[in-house]
């Protein structure tokens, strides 16, 4: 058992969860995410968006969903209006239109806490994989205990800055 490995296996699942969570949350940049994983009532089952249409991106601020079997529109545009997602929805013929309004002030300020909140429950969890590690370390002798401690802080570091890029990264699209 390699507490090392252990550790980098769960920290990058970690931020896999993280960077696929940042993806859904709503900036001023247009992102199938944001969509893609509504449910939809077609075909007497409930299907996500992904499963039923395809998602293209107009910029600046437009979503293209056109769907393989045009009978569904109404299903999709009715399961994006009810997402509450403040997405202005609108359909023709063959597509719907996602427009993605600006953002205000206040609903900025409300995103970024979301981030925040979001990257430090990730930090929290990514703790508790170093707290399991560091306790296996400490079974190990001494001579191997400091050199496998300074490689779980280097892991460590190297994880918080990924997460500090993140969110960086996800507030510049937001202040956009």
């Amino acid at each position: 058992m390699d507490p090392i490995k252990d550790f980098q296996s769960s920290s990058e699942n970690i931020l896999a969860f993280l960077k696929s969570e940042m993806q859904k949350i709503r900036s001023n940049r247009p992102n199938p995410a944001l969509v893609e994983d509504v449910k939809v009532e077609a075909y007497g089952d409930v299907m996500t968006i992904n499963q039923l249409a395809t998602i293209n991106i107009v910029p600046p601020r437009e979503l293209i969903i056109s769907p393989w079997d045009k009978s569904i529109l109404s299903n999709i545009e009715k399961a994006i209006n009810q997402n509450n997602s403040g997405l202005s929805v609108s359909a023709d013929s063959a597509v719907i239109r996602v427009a993605l309004p600006s953002l205000t002030e206040e609903r900025r300020e409300e995103l970024a806490k979301l981030v925040k909140s979001l990257a430090e429950e990730n930090r929290i969890k990514m703790r508790l994989e170093r707290d399991k590690a560091q306790k296996i370390i400490n079974t190990f002798p001494e001579d191997q205990k400091f050199k496998q401690k300074d490689e779980l802080q280097k892991r460590v570091d190297k994880f918080n800055e990924e997460v500090d890029r993140l969110i960086k990264e996800k507030l510049g699209e937001i202040d956009e």
